[in-house]
C-alpha cells in the first residue's frame, strides 16, 4: 500500500506522481504510534528523496497500524486528494 501524488520538496524538486510509502511503524503507547513517511519518485525507485515523520493516535481495536497510518495521512490537507496505489 502506498500513496501517490506529485508534490514538491521544501527544497523546490517536484515529483510527478510521486510514491510515497509509511515505513518504519512504532507502538510507543496502546493509544499512540508513530511512523515515517518516504517519499520516492516511482514504485521502484530504492531511494527516497524526502522523509517526514508523524504520530497520531492508534485504535488497538481498529485496523492494523498500516491501515490506519495511511487512513491518518488521507485525513490531512497535504493528502486529501492522493491516490492509493
Amino acid at each position: 500500500m502506498a500513496l501517490q501524488k506529485t508534490v514538491t520538496t521544501p527544497q523546490g524538486f517536484e515529483a510527478t506522481n510521486a510514491y510515497h510509502r509509511v515505513e518504519g511503524i512504532s507502538l510507543p503507547e496502546k493509544t499512540s504510534m508513530s511512523f515515517l513517511l518516504r517519499s520516492y519518485k516511482s514504485s521502484s525507485d530504492g531511494v527516497s528523496f524526502n522523509e517526514e515523520a508523524y504520530t497520531c493516535s492508534y485504535d488497538l481495536d481498529g485496523a492494523n497500524p498500516n491501515t490506519q497510518a495511511y487512513a491518518y495521512l488521507k485525513s490531512l490537507d497535504a493528502f486529501l486528494d492522493a491516490g492509493d496505489v
